[in-house]
């Protein structure tokens, strides 16, 4: 842990650039990227069911999904962060930077939405590989969070595969399309950081894909072999 004698806060997540080998992070921007994303990544009406476990209600049309976009950032101060694919530039997928704490260091990521065309490609770990490089590196934050429907599997074992620890379930933590949610709640902290970071960039290197692009070693497998060498 490091030492908080002369801690001052980390600035409030904004709005960022940031490009990786396989995936750029744009800020959302209305005109650039709303059809993108409903059309393109997310499939029109395909979106309801990708977004099952999100606490708002089935889109009835593009209509709804811009102003659920626009009550987010400006009503809640959420940071909309769009992922595009480098290699063919189209818009797959977004993630929000959400519920920042500058003054203890601490900001979720959430809102997370990925769209068919990031399946079984490195194009979502880089994306969270990067937005929690920002976190930590740029910002100097000390926790970052993962947040989830507790029924939501999928969710769950994505936050456990990029490295994020299972703290436990928050019951009955909200009501969620006029029903009971409880919380699973996951963190990744600073001093995890630098291995975590590392496992990502071994996982992310060319070296780790064969020629069909899949993996020859898992995240977890890479993650826990540094970890034993500690």
């Amino acid at each position: 842990m490091r030492d908080l004698a002369d801690w001052k806060g980390c600035p409030a997540p904004k709005p960022v650039l940031i490009e990786g080998r396989y995936v750029v992070l744009e800020p959302y921007d209305r005109a650039k990227h709303l059809e993108a994303l409903w059309n393109d990544a997310f499939g029109g009406m395909a979106i309801n069911p990708l977004l099952k476990y999100f606490t708002q209600d089935d889109f009835a049309g593009i209509e709804d999904f811009d102003a659920w976009l626009a009550a987010v950032q400006q009503k809640s101060g959420w940071i909309t962060e769009v992922f595009r694919d480098k290699a063919v530039g189209k818009v797959v997928g977004l993630a929000n930077y959400m519920r920042a704490d500058p003054a203890n260091g601490v900001v979720e990521v959430g809102g997370v939405a990925h769209g068919p065309a990031m399946a079984r490609s490195p194009l979502s770990t880089e994306a969270h590989y990067l937005m929690a490089r920002h976190v930590f590196e740029e910002l100097g934050y000390r926790r970052y969070e993962w947040k989830c429907h507790s029924e939501n599997e999928p969710s769950r074992k994505a936050a456990q595969r990029l490295g994020f620890t299972f703290e436990g379930i928050f019951r009955q933590h909200m009501i969620s399309k006029r029903a009971n949610r409880d919380t699973a709640w996951f963190s990744m902290i600073d001093g995890e950081w630098p291995l975590i970071k590392a496992a990502f960039e071994r996982w992310l290197s060319p070296d780790n894909f064969d020629g069909g692009g899949r993996q020859k070693r898992r995240l977890e497998e890479i993650r826990a072999e540094l970890a034993a060498k500690e």
